[in-house]
């Protein structure tokens, strides 16, 4: 399956706002897809916070258990992508 590049691009912005809103020190160009939320800074709390921001902006209603094993931003987005299809 492929994903537009605007699509990921739409889903990249909405990431890199909600980190921001929850990381002001973090610049949304330090937000990239080899990163974790932790190598941004993030503490347990900051990356629920992030996660719940990020469904509430995109409409989803998603298990947090869905979201612990994603190793990096860009696998965030891509099960992003994919959980928003339905």
């Amino acid at each position: 399956m492929t994903t537009p590049t605007g699509a990921r691009e739409r889903m990249t912005a909405v990431v890199r706002e909600v980190v921001g809103r929850i990381l002001p020190d973090v610049s949304p160009e330090k937000v990239t897809g080899d990163k974790h939320l932790k190598d941004l800074g993030a503490d347990s709390v900051d990356r629920v916070e992030i996660i719940l921001g990020i469904m509430d902006r995109l409409g989803l209603d998603e298990p947090m258990s869905g979201f612990s094993d994603l190793p990096d931003i860009d696998a965030l987005i891509d099960f992003l992508l994919h959980t928003g299809e339905v």
